[in-house]
Order: C-alpha cells, then sequence, then structure tokens
C-alpha cells in the first residue's frame, strides 16, 4: 500500500470513529434531556406518555386537593391547564397562585405525573420559564403584591 493511501485509510478510520463517538454521546445525552413545556404549547402540540418533560405555570387557585402524600393540582399559563399528580413532600413555598415547575411525565389517561416538583425561592421570583410562557400567552401581569415590579429575562424581579 503506497503512503498516499495508508494515509486516506487513516483519515477514513478517523472519522469513522468520530462519526461513531458522536452516535454514542447523542445517544446517551438523549435519555437525559428535558424539555420544558408551558400548558399552552402541550394544548398545541401534545406529548406522548411516557416522555420526561418539565411543566412550568402558575397553581390553578381552588384546584390543590390533598390525600395525605398524594397531592393534585392543575398548573396553568392562564390560558390552559394541565391536571398534575405528585406523591411526595411538596416545597414549604407551594401554594395556589404561586409559580411552579413539575418535572414527570404523562400518563396514558393525560394526567401529568410529577417526580419533583419545584417552587419559586421567595415571593419576587417566578421561573424564567414560567414568566415567558405567561408573556407569551398574552395573560403576563406583574406581580400585583409588589406594585411596579416586573421580571427580567433571567426571572428576577425588577423595579
Amino acid at each position: 500500500m503506497s503512503p498516499k493511501n495508508a494515509r486516506a485509510a487513516m483519515i477514513l478510520a478517523g472519522l469513522g470513529f468520530l462519526a461513531l463517538a458522536a452516535t454514542l454521546a447523542l445517544t446517551a445525552l438523549e435519555d437525559n434531556i428535558v424539555f420544558f413545556r408551558a400548558p399552552s404549547q402541550l394544548a398545541e402540540t401534545p406529548v406522548a406518555a411516557g416522555v420526561a418533560l418539565r411543566v412550568g405555570g402558575l397553581v390553578s387557585e381552588g384546584s390543590v386537593a390533598r390525600d395525605g402524600l398524594n397531592v393534585r393540582f392543575q398548573i396553568t399559563d392562564l390560558a390552559h391547564q394541565v391536571d398534575v399528580r405528585f406523591s411526595g413532600m411538596l416545597p414549604d413555598l407551594f401554594r395556589e397562585g404561586q409559580g411552579v415547575v413539575a418535572e414527570g411525565r404523562f400518563d396514558a389517561s393525560g394526567v401529568f405525573i410529577a417526580d419533583t416538583v419545584l417552587a419559586k425561592h421567595d415571593e419576587t421570583y417566578m421561573p424564567p420559564e414560567v414568566a415567558e410562557a405567561l408573556k407569551a400567552s398574552g395573560r403576563w401581569q406583574p406581580d400585583a403584591t409588589h406594585p411596579g415590579s416586573d421580571y427580567s429575562e433571567t426571572g428576577a424581579a425588577v423595579k
């Protein structure tokens, strides 16, 4: 084999190895990627049962029903809502009318089974995804308990 052909074979083998490594890395990451969806986005394009994702919005007023550690509630972006079921300890700051992000999967009946529920960390914070979803739905309202406040692109309250 001439040096020119040997070099071409080495380059092709290297490219093949690189393609294989990239394919394996992307396949491994695929199971760990969790996308965020707002209730309005889910109404437009439903997600198949069993697909991991995050749903965010406000906890609907009057929707929280507790039975021991089992909790049912609705997440809304003020245009659409998603029924959520969670079993476990909720964050101390979880309450109706407040921003939350739930991570989990839809079951076959269309109920979102949450593995994790994240609540805002203080009275002036809303998760950035939730704020963006409310703005996109045209239902954005600055925090009524803090007149003059609004949320920046990072989700932090600004005055």
